[in-house]
Order: structure tokens, then sequence, then C-alpha cells
């Protein structure tokens, strides 16, 4: 393959080929290699997201809510892509990885500044979890049913710029030294699917049509972000 030459563009236009110049490879594992632990974790999460198969079968408005919102965003519609991102901070609220207990936010279409090739670019986050000083997590959500952008690039320049950002936030508000590396978590959702790794469900050919609408594929899914936590 013919080297590639690095280029300065924005973070929401990144591709595979940037991966490449830039030297990046993206791994893919299972449950107990990813997460390091064997077996699925207890859930922290409303029974009856588990058991209620639709939102007309929800008794209480926190699952009904919830599943409600799932239901949108696993029938996304062409040319959108808010149901998605409404369904993640719905779920990050549900399995507390936000709130005043645990001291973080949710934000969503935040823009991050960050240096490419020495110009300054930006690259927008479809989901990110923060506290007060530092952004932890990200979600990109795979546009494909929008275009044929890949979402592990865009997902990968946005930790780049949350590395970025971060560090600005350590010199110039907390008067701290930047630290020279840092692991960022991600996510990529498809209609409510986890892409970060793939977990083993019942009939995986059709997990991803499916999504979390089966029960079975839901407690599966649901504890791959309940054990992701620990990546905070």
């Amino acid at each position: 393959m013919a080297n590639l030459i690095c280029s300065s563009k924005s973070g929401n236009d990144w591709g595979p080929n940037d991966l490449v110049a830039y030297n990046i490879r993206i791994v893919h594992q299972d449950f107990a290699t990813f997460f390091g632990v064997p077996d699925s974790p207890v859930l922290h999460v409303d029974d009856e997201f588990l058991t209620a198969q639709d939102a007309a079968a929800a008794r209480r408005d926190a699952p009904f809510l919830l599943l409600r919102i799932m239901e949108f965003a696993m029938a996304t519609v062409p040319g959108e892509e808010s149901a998605v991102d409404n369904f993640a901070v719905e779920l990050f609220k549900a399995l507390h990885y936000i709130g005043r207990d645990v001291g973080r936010i949710v934000r969503t279409r935040k823009d991050l500044p960050f240096w490419v090739c020495g110009e300054e670019r930006h690259v927008q986050t479809d989901v990110c979890v923060m506290d007060s000083t530092a952004i932890l997590l990200l979600i990109q959500e795979d546009k494909r049913h929008m275009d044929r952008t890949d979402p592990e690039p865009q997902l990968v320049a946005e930790t780049i710029a949350a590395f970025y950002n971060n560090n600005q936030t350590r010199m110039q508000t907390l008067d701290q030294a930047p630290v020279a590396s840092k692991v960022i978590p991600g996510i990529t959702m498809k209609e409510t699917v986890l892409y970060s790794h793939y977990p083993v469900v019942p009939r995986p050919a059709c997990r991803y049509a499916e999504g979390m609408k089966p029960l079975d594929n839901r407690r599966v899914i649901l504890a791959c972000y309940e054990v992701f936590k620990q990546c905070l």
C-alpha cells in the first residue's frame, strides 16, 4: 500500500484512511478479554426494563420512557440522528453513569477544538459523559443509515480532541501539568447496539436488526454497559 499523507481535516470527516495514515489500529475483542471479567455483572437498572417487552408493557414511568425512546431509536427516520443520542442519554441515567452521586453529567453535540497537522480543527461529539474537569466517555452514533461514514475513525478523532481539551483544562484552569497519555473509553452505537466490542448474544446473525428489543439481547447488551462503567 502506498504511504498515506496525513492531512488537516475536521474530526467528523475522518475515515479509515486517516487511521492508516496515523498508524492507528482497531482491535476487536470478546467480552472476557475486553473487560477482564469472565461473567456478566449484576445489573443495576429498573427490573421492568429487563422484563417488559416494549413500552406498552411497562407499568412505571421510568421504564416506559426508556423503552419508548429505545423504540424510536430502533426506527430511525432517514436523515435523523437525535433518537439514538436521546436513547444514549436516557440509558446513562438509568444505569447511573451520571448523577449527583457520581458527579458526572452528559452532554450532546459538544464542540471540541484540536490540532491536526499544525492547524486547528474541530470535531462535534454525539454524546459525551463529563465530570467537572474532564471528558470521560464518548459515544459516536453509526450514521450509515444516513451515509457511508464509518463511525470508528470519527470516534478516534473525538478521543484525540477530548485528550487535548482535558489537558488544556488541566493547564489553564487547574494549574496542573498535562498528562502524557490517558485511556478515554468510547462507544459506537447503531440503533441501540453496542459496538465497542462484540458481545456473544443469541441469534448472532440477527443481533444488528433486533438490537435491544428481545429481552435476551437486552440483558447481554446492558451487562456490557454495566461493566463498562469500570472504565470511567
